[in-house]
């Protein structure tokens, strides 16, 4: 099988086309044919620490790989179909067509991956192609946990999201509303119109207007730039409850998560998602009901999956980057 493969960190061209020997499930695995992977800031991370929080330093290569990488093979997204099951399994079937992400295996940046049973894996949304599907655990997942587990974001609060045009900021302004919040965009001016049709009620060009210094305050702030913004600039656009949610958080943002959470008033939230099936069937059945949709910025083949991380290096990407493994994804 092709796959994408690398041994040391560094720029995209670290990332190279090879053969591999096609996997064979364990007994509690399904083997899947993937269609469709994407590039997520996460596999940036993983290849060059691109987008690594603010103090976090040399935490990630202790996480991944302090000299080289532990799995060759990045892609945290995955669509595709099952190809072969393990002995045990009996949630899925041959042919099934299925979505999900694995934070930890990785190895969606392949004709084949193995997965567990019962790890993040689901059948996908029937109303959508592979792609599509691909796009959907990380963004929808981490803007579901900010907004439904962290905040609680309940109907008539105010939400701003900042960075509403990137991976996450494109669900959380969807889901934003599915709870019934009025919502306000952040992002560039070339995004308004994509973020209003996302169901924004106000949208703010950041390069004409900062949101911290307007006389208006939300009762949440999802904050998914990293190194833009802080909780010291966000706050006197909070309301006194108000919650800082720290997507993008570094060691400034888990420190004053601990102390906010000591005095009270004003807070900062931030976490990592868990990647469970619940949530994915949670997403589909949204998704199916058309209460939210994926936006696909640009899609590459397998063989140019380098320069789809160059371009998601810029950090200009809408949405979500696809990688697909044939025309039909």
């Amino acid at each position: 099988m092709k796959a994408i493969f690398y041994t040391e960190y560094g720029p995209p061209d670290v990332l190279r086309l090879v053969d591999l020997e096609k996997p064979t499930p364990k007994d509690n695995e399904v083997l899947i044919q993937v269609r469709a992977a994407t590039v997520t800031s996460g596999d940036v991370n993983m290849r060059g620490f691109t987008f690594v929080p603010p103090g976090f330093g040399f935490l990630p290569r202790l996480v991944f790989g302090i000299k080289k990488p532990k799995l060759a093979i990045l892609g945290t997204e995955i669509a595709g179909e099952v190809a072969a099951i393990g002995k045990n399994v009996t949630h899925f079937k041959k042919g099934d067509a299925v979505y999900g992400i694995d934070s930890a295996t990785l190895g969606a940046y392949a004709e084949y991956a193995c997965r567990p049973e019962k790890s993040a894996l689901v059948l996908k949304p029937d109303t959508l192609d592979f792609g599509e599907a691909a796009s959907l655990p990380f963004g929808a997942g981490t803007a579901l946990y900010f907004l439904r587990d962290l905040a609680k974001v309940q109907s008539g609060q105010k939400v701003l999201v900042n960075g509403a045009s990137s991976g996450v900021g494109v669900y959380a302004v969807q889901l934003a509303k599915y709870y019934g919040a009025e919502v306000t965009g952040v992002c560039s001016a070339k995004n308004l119109a994509l973020v209003q049709s996302l169901g924004a009620d106000q949208v703010i060009d950041y390069t004409r207007q900062d949101f911290t210094l307007n006389a208006e305050v939300y009762d949440v702030i999802l904050d998914t730039v990293a190194g833009k913004n802080d909780f010291a600039r966000c706050k006197n656009a909070l309301k006194p409850q108000g919650i800082y949610l720290a997507v993008a958080g570094g060691l400034r943002e888990m420190l004053d998560m601990l102390r906010t959470s000591i005095t009270g008033g004003k807070r900062v939230m931030a976490g990592t998602p868990a990647e469970n099936q619940k949530d994915l069937l949670f997403i589909k059945a949204l998704v199916e009901a058309g209460r939210i949709k994926p936006v696909i910025d640009r899609v590459y083949p397998l063989e140019q999956t380098a320069e789809a991380h160059r371009y998601v290096d810029t950090g200009r990407k809408r949405g979500s980057v696809v990688i697909i493994m044939n025309a039909e994804a």
